[in-house]
């Protein structure tokens, strides 16, 4: 059987796993009696063991093996987690994900077989003096065998009715074609089991897991009977379980592991089968009605009062587990795409209404109604394509404990605002600035523990990350309380470098000192590291950022830290814009950068350094004509008078604000983001076009280039 469809369940899942397992690792680290933690480690490498050996992955499976063996005894307290354990696992963790980044290239896990990390684990082991176990389920085993031990028999009694309980396949009624293909069995030599299988109620796909059950049971013997049937459970109609009774040359114990060996499995109840001498008049009927689906009649009655009495065989409405499904991007982006279009039409549609000599209520009523409805499929594929930026910053914990080991500082990371949401096509791409900016503030940003000692500071380092939504834009603010940006010496390495010459140092503000950081190449490292002094981090995040739309600036007191604030939009498919007029020229601004549209008089305009400016409201406020940005000829603009007045709309990046000067307001619009494609060389300014109601193509302009 090909698996290989199963690959990307397999890729997210592992990724999911390990998450998990890093962020449960760094508690263990800090609590090691936290046995919590500890089993929730366990579960984890029992998940990923299972998943591995169904996908074929034996080196990852091996691996994973080890690792479960090793928490199989911290949990039995026969072995206690110290600071070389926990190094130990996060190799393994960073093995695991080498594993899993090759089998995303190739679909293979390539041929590294990490003995020297297997080891380090049997050694860990050893300490325990306990041999590396030879059964891949370490965990207390629910088998009731014929012919136990002495010991055996006496736990029975004690767990007989839990055991019961669990033994579903018991209430199963067996049908005499059935119950001969049993005894026949019996006669030479094979084994009947009877098994009741529970899965996870986490789990997300139930009948992809009971099929990979039925998978590795192949070859192994014959499933002669399942309840729910194949079909019901192929179609997920089905709870959490299902019994099945199988013929087999096998031990219950491998039978017993090879279903168990399937990630999210909860349990496999398995047990002996003692074949029924004799087959009730009533149960053969009952099994001849779910076999045959006869006609009503009077022994049917008999089954259905037999079934009143075995409530398993009724379907009760059972509460929803999970309401979550996964989704490809690809579909997402198709359904975003249909409506982008449907949203032009809409817009066409009201422009064609607004124009139009007829003015029929009823037909502007329906056009107001498509209007809603459009905005609000809009809000909800919006919403379905929004996620947690938790999914990208879940792995700096662990990064940050990397580098305070590398760097030899005691650091730690304080994230809040996790939850904050912004769009797939955002959070696929803030990964690695974050993770720049992060590595910049552990190693510029914070002093080494001697010299906070002898400042005055806590011993620890303090790097915060926090995520909050500032209306229509997300802001992420990475921060520490270490020394600060030295302006002098960004002065000094930038005139070294030739980036500046000594005069403009001289009369170079604060703020444009601390914006030479973001130049490619530059860094105040005195010397190269794995972590940083190669000159390439900020210049990549500042590109980064601006090519989805945001902005960065840099806040610092020398002395006391540095504050990174990034500001993203929250889509980049579908935003409300400001349309205006420039000479003739129609042009979009999107809303959320826009403070207000002020009317200025021309006695108000007054000059600084030769650049116009206005005061409004106690602010200075720089003005930028948008028809001298877009370098649009005098002859298509009408000449101003001197008295006549000009419309100037507000923009604001962080806390520096800009007018930008236009002939006329037309209107607030939902417009669609086309990019212009990588064959048209276009100003930084303009970072998309949209397609109007009337099929005219209108350019987007990026204020945030012009503030």
């Amino acid at each position: 059987m090909d698996l290989s469809q199963y690959l990307d369940i397999f890729v997210e899942e592992t990724k999911e796993h390990l998450n998990n397992l890093n962020d449960q690792v760094l508690i263990l680290e800090a609590e090691p009696e936290n046995i919590d933690t500890v089993n929730e480690i366990f579960r984890a490498a029992h998940s990923l063991k299972g998943m591995a050996g169904t996908m074929g992955f034996k080196r990852m499976q091996r691996l994973t093996h080890n690792m479960e063996n090793v928490f199989s005894e911290v949990r039995n307290g026969k072995l206690n987690v110290n600071a070389d354990m926990v190094d130990i696992v996060f190799k393994c963790l960073d093995a695991i994900e080498g594993y899993l980044n090759h089998i995303m290239e190739s679909a293979d896990e390539g041929t590294e077989d990490n003995d020297e990390l297997i080891e380090l684990l049997e050694g860990a082991l050893a300490q325990s003096g306990t041999a590396p176990a030879a059964s891949d389920e370490p965990e207390p085993v629910t088998v009731d065998k014929m012919g136990g031990s002495a010991a055996e028999a006496s736990e029975a009694p004690a767990a007989s009715g839990a055991d019961d309980a669990k033994k579903k396949y018991k209430s199963i009624p067996i049908a005499d074609f059935e119950k001969n293909a049993m005894v026949e069995a019996k006669e030479k030599g094979l084994h009947v089991y009877a098994s009741t299988v529970y899965i996870q109620e986490s789990c997300l796909l139930k009948s992809a897991r009971a099929f990979l059950v039925f998978k590795n049971l192949e070859g192994k013997g014959d499933i002669i009977k399942s309840v729910p049937s194949v079909q019901d459970i192929e179609d997920e109609r089905f709870d959490l379980d299902f019994s099945m009774f199988i013929i087999t040359d096998k031990s219950i114990d491998e039978i017993k592991h090879l279903i168990e060996n399937v990630s999210e499995i909860e349990e496999a109840v398995i047990e002996e089968y003692d074949v029924p001498d004799t087959v009730t008049e009533t149960v053969a009927e009952e099994a001849h009605e779910e076999e045959h689906a006869a006609k009503g009649s009077a022994p049917a009655a008999k089954v259905e009062k037999k079934d009143e009495k075995h409530p398993a065989h009724t379907k009760p409405g059972k509460p929803v587990v999970n309401r979550s499904v996964r989704v490809d991007i690809e579909k997402l982006d198709d359904l975003m795409n249909l409506v982008s279009e449907l949203i032009i039409a809409k817009n066409g549609l009201v422009a064609v209404a607004g124009d139009s000599a007829i003015q029929d209520q009823s037909f502007n009523e329906q056009i107001e109604y498509v209007e809603r409805v459009t905005t609000n499929l809009h809000e909800s594929v919006m919403k379905v394509r929004m996620v947690p930026i938790e999914s990208v910053v879940n792995r700096f914990p662990r990064m940050i404990r990397d580098l305070s080991k590398k760097l030899n500082k005691e650091m730690e990371l304080i994230m809040t605002g996790e939850d904050t949401e912004l769009d797939r096509t955002v959070i696929d791409e803030i990964g690695d600035p974050l993770m720049h900016m992060l590595r910049n503030a552990a190693d510029h940003g914070l002093e080494s523990t001697i010299d906070r000692l002898k400042l005055g500071k806590p011993q620890v380092g303090t790097i915060r990350l926090d995520a909050y939504q500032d209306g229509n834009n997300v802001t992420i603010e990475v921060s520490d309380d270490g020394a600060g940006v030295d302006v002098e010496k960004i002065k000094r390495k930038a005139v070294e470098k030739g980036n500046i010459t000594e005069e403009q140092a001289e009369y170079m503000s604060d703020k444009e000192a601390i914006d030479l950081l973001f130049m490619p190449a530059f860094s105040t490292a005195e010397k190269i590291s794995d972590v940083s002094g190669r000159g390439v981090g900020l210049d990549v995040v500042k590109n980064k950022i601006e090519g989805l739309g945001g902005d960065v600036e840099v806040k610092s007191k020398l002395g006391e830290g540095t504050t990174f604030i990034v500001r993203l939009p929250l889509t980049l498919a579908i935003i409300q814009a400001l349309m205006v007029d420039v000479c003739g020229e129609k042009y979009a601004l999107p809303l959320n950068s826009i403070v207000t549209v002020e009317e200025i008089m021309p006695e108000d305009i007054k000059y600084v350094h030769t650049k116009e400016v206005i005061n409004l409201r106690g602010s200075v406020i720089p003005l930028v004509r948008l028809n001298e940005v877009l370098d649009i000829e005098a002859s298509e603009c009408e000449e101003e008078s001197e008295d006549q007045s000009l419309v100037a709309v507000i923009v604001k990046k962080g806390d520096k604000q800009a007018g930008l000067v236009i002939s006329n307001l037309l209107g607030q619009q939902e417009i669609v983001i086309k990019p212009l494609g990588k064959y048209i060389r276009v100003p930084k300014m303009i970072s998309g076009a949209t397609i109007l109601g009337n099929g005219e193509v209108a350019l987007i302009i990026d204020s945030n280039t012009l503030v």
